[in-house]
Order: C-alpha cells, then structure tokens, then sequence
C-alpha cells in the first residue's frame, strides 16, 4: 500500500481540542464510556431482534405478515450494529475490557466478523478517511464512482439512479462477498490484514456456519422457499440500505473532501484532526429521533475526532467542537435534516458520474 502520513509537525487544532474535551468530563464527573441511555437502547434493540426472528419461524404469518417482520427485522440489526457494535467494537460500550469484546461479537448477527471489521472500520479507515486507494469504505469502483479521483466509465452516468440498488445488496455483499475477499486474500483493499490466530479463524468459520444455520436452514426447513425468501430478502434490502445511507451521509456529500494515494508515498498537509474534521459531515443534529437510531453517527465528526468516547456523549461534544472549528477557521460540515444529506448525497454521486473533462481514452464500460 502507498505511505501516506500528515503533517502534524505544528499541530495545535487537536491538543486544545482535546484539553477542552477532557475537561468538560472531568466538570461533569462523566466516564467517556457508554451510560444508561446506550444500555437501555441495548435493553430494547437485541430483545427486538430475537422477538421478530423468531416470531418469523413460530408465528403462523402471512407472506407480507413475514415481509413486514423481516424488514423490522432488518431495521433493528442495523440499529444494533449502529448502537451496539459500533461502540463495543471502538471499546466504548463499557470501561471493562471483556464486556466490549462481549457485545462486539453482535457483529455475528449483522453476518460479518469483528476482526476484520475492526481493521478495515477502526484502523484503515479512521486513520485514512476519504483517501482514495487506502480508505476501503469508498472502493466501490467500477461499481459505483465515489470522488474525482477514481476512475469513471459510461455506467457511472446513471449511477445516482441505481444507487439504491446499490445500497440494498451491500449486507448481502458484506455477508458472503466481501468478508470472505478479506479473509483469503489477506488484504483490506490495499492495506494488509493483521495475521489472525487460531482463536480468530475458528471464530470466523463458526459464525459463519452459524449465520447460515440460522438465517437460511431453519428458515428454510419452517417456512418453505416462499416464506424464506420473503423474510430473507426483506431483512437483507432493508438492513443493506440503513448500513449503507448512514455512512455515505456521513462521507460523501457534497460538503466532504478527498485525497488520492497512487504508487508514490502521500503526505496529507493538514494535521491530522483537521483532515478528519475536512472529510467528515454530520447530519439531523437536532433530530432526537434519528440520533437514537443511528446510535450517533449523525454526528460523525465528533466520533472521528474521539472514537473511544461513546456515541451517547456526542451531542454535548459537538457544541466544543463547533467552537473550536469556528476558532481555527475550519469548515464544520453539517446538514440540518437528514433529507436535505441524502439530496447532497443524491447530487454528488451525480455530478460524479458526469463524464471529467479529462479523460484519457482507455476507459472499460461494463454495459
């Protein structure tokens, strides 16, 4: 992979940043760890999931009675992952250790892996957001052209009209694509995967196996190959959508910025903190509603400036952080309301899809 670093040589953003930061829990006599809002969102979702999983294979339901279960099904494992995972997995459900490793292992009913997710999410890309040939989130090319960067084909002029498309196979993918790509080929898109021990690789063949006895045997043996795929396939486009619009609402907007790292090593010339803050939008600050859902990624800013504090204190921080931005000169990125985000969102991807005005000739068209 290409060495890309940044220029911390005279950084003061971050280090006063966080002086405030950490003073603000010391004035309020907070642990930085999730409280009993995050627990009792815990409480509530996990419960929710295994209620309608197995009022799907108990239940005598109708077909759309089991579509409309296996889409809330799929809403409330999104929500986990959002919630639950998220913070277990950046160690900031809990000040125990053990606990998080706990509840990371929800990542097994999302039907992904917590080792490899930590690397590609919590080391590749927090450390290289928005950094074309690193950052693995927005490698989705040809499939789909996410920066100026990358390299643009014919299909990509309509690709703001299939992005939902895109969006609804992306656990599908995730699930039985993508994990296994990272497992065999020992890579997270151009960056190496951390050597798994023998603990690891028996979790990850046993969650499969489990994912599959699960999600598709028994459904199948119960409600027949009518009923499987309706819950099935209800459950995957909904939780694929949540998973997928979240991030991108997050990244890809009109707001964000991006780098590119070829062949040659990179250096980024803003500090650290800064690039995080420059490629990072939030969303709905103000919406009680979607905070709650989305486990407090709408304020996605504050969590790649202090992703070991829990979700739950993100609201408070952004207050800080907004003052600090204000005060170095750097844009604070934010859409009032999540439907004004998605039509950024919506805008962007179209505008990428133009064709550049400089493009070379050899280009691959996958029509």
């Amino acid at each position: 992979m290409p060495k890309v670093t940044f220029n911390n040589s005279n950084a003061t953003f971050f280090p006063n940043l966080k002086k405030e930061v950490d003073q603000y829990f010391i004035d309020n006599k907070l642990k930085k760890t999730g409280n009993a809002l995050l627990y009792s969102k815990s409480a509530i979702l996990i419960p929710l999931a295994f209620i309608c999983y197995f009022a799907i294979i108990l239940a005598p339901l109708t077909i759309w009675q089991i579509i409309l279960v296996g889409a809330l099904l799929g809403l409330t494992k999104a929500s986990i992952g959002f919630n639950v995972m998220h913070d277990a997995c950046h160690g900031s459900f809990s000040t125990k250790k053990w606990v998080n490793e706990l509840f990371g292992y929800s990542m097994i009913i999302l039907g992904s892996n917590q080792f490899i997710w930590k690397q590609k999410h919590n080391i590749v890309h927090h450390t290289y957001t928005n950094v074309d040939g690193v950052d693995d989130d927005i490698a989705k090319s040809p499939l789909i052209r996410q920066c100026q960067t990358q390299k643009w084909v014919p299909a990509h002029r309509v690709q703001h009209l299939y992005l939902p498309f895109v969006y609804f196979i992306t656990s599908f993918a995730w699930t039985f694509i993508m994990d296994f790509t990272k497992y065999f080929s020992k890579k997270i898109y151009t960056t190496p995967l951390q050597k798994m021990d023998a603990k690891e690789h028996i979790i990850f063949w046993l969650s499969k196996v489990f994912y599959v006895a699960v999600y598709i045997v028994i459904p199948i043996v119960v409600l027949g190959g009518k009923g499987f795929a309706a819950y099935f396939l209800s459950m995957h486009l909904v939780l694929g959508f949540m998973l997928a619009i979240v991030f991108q609402l997050a990244h890809v907007v009109e707001e964000t910025e991006f780098e590119a790292a070829t062949m040659v090593d990179k250096v980024i010339e803003n500090e650290f903190a800064i690039h995080q803050v420059k490629t990072t939008a939030n969303f709905a600050m103000n919406s009680g509603i979607i905070n709650w859902y989305v486990g407090g990624l709408n304020f996605q800013i504050e969590h790649h400036l202090f992703p070991k504090v829990s979700h739950v204190h993100y609201p408070a921080l952004s207050k800080i952080v907004q003052k600090h931005c204000a005060a170095y000169g750097i844009t604070y990125n934010y859409s009032p309301t999540m439907w004004k985000a998605v039509a950024s969102h919506w805008r962007f991807m179209k505008h990428l899809g133009q064709k550049p005005d400089n493009l070379e000739t050899a280009t691959t068209s996958f029509f």
